[in-house]
C-alpha cells in the first residue's frame, strides 16, 4: 500500500466518525500524519489497529511535543560570520530563559502540547504518525493506550517526565527519567537551561540535599553549516602533509 492509498483508506475510514478531527497530509518525506482529538482518540487507535485495511499491530514510539515559539529561529546556521555572535537572530526566545522569565505559547495558533505516536502496520508494511492535541495547556491531558499497545507504558511515563503531559488511564504514571523529587519538566520550552535546583552532598548532614541552582545562564551556541567550500584547501593541504610525513618516514 503506498501512500495515497494509505490516505484515501484513513479517509474512508474515519470520514463518518470524525470530519472535522482528522487531517490526512502528506509531507515531504513521503509520510502520512493524522491528527485527532482527545476524546476520539481511543476509539481511532481501537480501529487503526484492528481494522483489516489498517492493521497497525505495532506501536513504535509515543513523545511529547512543545509547540510554543514554534517556527522560531534563535540561531542562524547556514550563514554566520567566522566570529561573534552574529549568528543569534532571536536573542529573546525561550532558549536562554532565566528565572521568572516567560514565553507566549498562543501565536502560533494551535494547542502548546501535543502527544504524537508513530504507528507501524506488519501486515501491510506502512508507517503511520497520529497527533494528539492537549486541549488544556495549564493541564495537558490525553488518553493512555497502553491497554491496546502495551509498549505505551515507558514512552507515556517519558513523555509525562520531561513534558508534563498526563496520559489518563495510565495504571502507573511516575517520573522514568528524572529525580521522583525533581521540579518541573525539563523538555518543556520555559524551561531554564540552568534548572531550578541541583542536588550536591552535604558532609554535615551526610546526605544528599536540594539547594538553589548556582550555575550561571550561559548562551549555547549550534554548529554552524557551512556550504562555501571555505575549508576545503585546508583539509586538502592537511592530507598531503599527512602523506608526505608518512613517506618520509618510510
Amino acid at each position: 500500500m503506498n501512500v495515497q492509498d494509505l490516505s484515501q483508506a484513513l479517509a474512508s475510514t474515519f470520514l463518518s466518525q470524525l470530519q472535522s478531527n482528522i487531517v490526512v497530509e502528506n509531507d515531504v518525506f513521503g509520510e502520512v500524519t493524522i491528527e485527532v482529538s482527545p476524546k476520539d482518540a481511543l476509539a481511532v487507535f481501537e480501529k487503526l489497529r484492528d481494522d483489516a485495511a489498517l492493521k497497525f499491530e505495532q506501536l513504535i514510539d509515543v513523545c511529547g511535543v512543545d509547540y510554543s515559539e514554534y517556527g522560531s529561529v534563535e540561531w542562524t546556521t547556514e550563514s554566520a560570520s567566522a566570529t561573534g555572535f552574529s549568528r543569534g537572530v532571536e536573542p529573546a526566545t525561550g532558549a536562554r530563559l532565566r528565572f521568572g522569565d516567560d514565553i507566549d505559547a498562543t501565536e502560533s495558533g494551535r494547542p502548546r502540547f501535543a502527544s504524537v505516536y508513530h504507528l507501524l502496520s506488519v501486515t501491510h508494511n506502512h508507517r503511520l504518525r497520529v497527533r494528539v492535541y492537549c486541549e488544556n495547556e495549564a493541564v495537558p491531558v490525553v488518553p493512555s493506550v497502553i491497554d491496546l499497545w502495551p509498549a505505551a507504558n515507558w514512552f507515556e511515563r517519558e513523555s509525562f517526565d520531561l513534558y508534563g503531559i498526563i496520559y489518563e488511564g495510565h495504571p502507573d504514571l511516575r517520573r522514568i527519567l528524572t529525580d521522583y523529587g525533581f521540579v518541573g519538566h525539563p523538555f518543556r520550552k520555559d524551561f531554564p537551561l540552568i534548572g531550578h535546583v541541583e542536588m550536591k552532598y552535604d558532609e554535615e548532614q551526610k546526605r544528599v540535599v536540594y539547594q538553589p541552582v548556582t550555575i550561571q545562564p550561559r548562551v549555547l551556541v549550534p554548529r554552524v553549516i557551512r556550504d562555501d567550500g571555505r575549508f576545503d584547501g585546508q583539509a586538502e593541504d592537511t592530507a598531503a602533509d599527512a602523506v608526505n610525513t608518512e613517506n618520509s618516514d618510510a
